[in-house]
């Protein structure tokens, strides 16, 4: 998983309140468990006026010229403003892959499903709850070329106007983030604690580590 750095990045403000999944990435797409090749399907309803299809090759689709991210003054937005209950709807983890494969690093809501949530972590992603008047107050900033910079060790966002706001993060997941750690490579950080306990466990247990091979 990449780690996070600081960014200053392009704002792209989505001003919808219960986003579900199957906006972020409807169901067709869920066939595959790659993590990758996503981003081009991406609020696929909402930026094409066909129906996508998995493999499809999207360079030549008709766009919906009217939703924010066709627009090109937020075509490398690495920052998503939107409304509450952002990711709410079924659990799959394909929303936080679809948006991390098309180039978020942020999301800024004032509420996230809890699911959503947590996926967001395990993929790389770092969604940050405000209050729903700090969120108002950005959505009456951003403009085209609006940009944030967001610290996570620091656990601040500063706006062009210098004005800092803080959010909040549990310890174990900002840890995570910066280290660029998922749950196998937190796993790993104990691997010579694991194969100790698989070798003491071999010896006071060793016919359940017999070759199924050797016992045909």
């Amino acid at each position: 998983m990449k780690a996070f750095e600081k960014i200053t990045a392009l704002v792209a403000p989505l001003d919808r309140a219960n986003v579900d999944t199957d906006a972020i990435i409807p169901k067709q797409f869920l066939k595959s468990i790659r993590r990758t090749g996503f981003g081009p399907f991406l609020f696929d309803e909402w930026r094409y006026l066909d129906r996508g299809e998995p493999e499809m090759d999207c360079t030549n689709r008709p766009l919906n010229e009217d939703f924010i991210l066709n627009k090109p003054a937020y075509k490398n937005a690495r920052i998503l403003l939107t409304r509450e209950n952002f990711g709410c709807g079924s659990s799959r983890e394909h929303a936080p892959w679809a948006l991390e494969d098309y180039g978020f690093r942020v999301i800024i809501a004032s509420s996230f499903a809890d699911i959503f949530y947590n996926n967001c972590f395990k993929n790389g992603l770092l969604p940050i709850v405000l209050d729903a008047e700090t969120v108002d107050s950005l959505f009456q900033e951003v403009t085209e070329g609006y940009q944030l910079t967001v610290d996570l060790q620091e656990q601040t966002i500063t706006t062009p106007s210098g004005r800092v706001i803080h959010f909040d993060i549990e310890p174990t997941r900002k840890y995570r983030l910066l280290n660029g750690l998922d749950d196998i490579d937190l796993s790993l950080q104990h691997s010579d604690k694991i194969r100790a306990y698989e070798q003491e466990r071999a010896k006071r247990a060793p016919w359940l580590f017999v070759d199924q091979e050797q016992e045909t």
